[in-house]
């Protein structure tokens, strides 16, 4: 594998030319990228946002990062290859606005896969943790694997958390234990997908910190 970008997410010049969709509290304590929702979380998908880094990565990657709770509820999704449904960029002025909200996403102008993970925000996720692979268009769950991160108040440094994409195989790990794998036949969900761009997506109230982004082509 070769390193193809690295950030250490320790400062705001590290981010600098990130793309902000909905409203976030954006800070770096501990030499960590800290996000906190800006919206009070009482309006619901309006206070989520999605946070995307500027890069595009080829399609065999291997996507990595640390990822430290802070406060519970909510949770966390990296989406990965996120492309317009015809090949645009994300970020094409011909695409439907995106502010956050997660139907967005799923239903909206892009395809992408997205994993969730630290899945702490309705009552049924709090009692069973998991991790879940979705891909879009549509809102397919086509993996799901135990969540090995305790809850926030019991953690003390952070997890090191990969995805890797490499042809139709995707698979998630936490601190080098997978944790699901899923092998895209390109037909079942729609057309196998390619490179793109990632992006961090939390939900309210949650507050986390990221670190040490690293992404390899495979």
């Amino acid at each position: 594998m070769k390193l193809i970008y690295e950030n250490s997410l320790a400062c705001a010049g590290d981010i600098k030319e990130f793309v902000l969709e909905g409203q976030a509290k954006i800070s770096f304590p501990d030499g960590r990228m800290q996000l906190e929702n800006a919206m009070d979380a009482g309006n619901g998908q309006k206070a989520n946002y999605v946070l995307w880094c500027p890069e595009d990565f080829p399609s065999d990657v291997l996507v990595a990062w640390e990822f430290l709770p802070v406060r519970e509820p909510g949770l966390c999704i990296l989406f990965f290859g996120a492309r317009g449904k015809n090949g645009e960029d994300i970020f094409d002025p011909r695409l439907a606005e995106r502010t956050g909200e997660y139907p967005q996403y799923h239903h909206g102008d892009i395809n992408a896969f997205h994993v969730s993970y630290f899945r702490r925000k309705e009552p049924d996720e709090r009692a069973f943790h998991t991790c879940n692979l979705r891909k879009s268009y549509g809102f397919h769950l086509v993996a799901q694997g135990g969540d090995p991160i305790p809850d926030a108040d019991e953690v003390r440094e952070p997890y090191r958390l990969a995805v890797r994409k490499e042809k139709g195989l995707v698979t998630f790990s936490v601190n080098e234990l997978e944790v699901f794998r899923f092998e895209d036949d390109g037909e079942t969900y729609g057309p196998l997908l390619g490179g793109g761009k990632i992006g961090f997506r939390q939900l309210a109230p949650l507050v986390a910190e990221y670190g040490n982004l690293k992404v390899y082509e495979i």
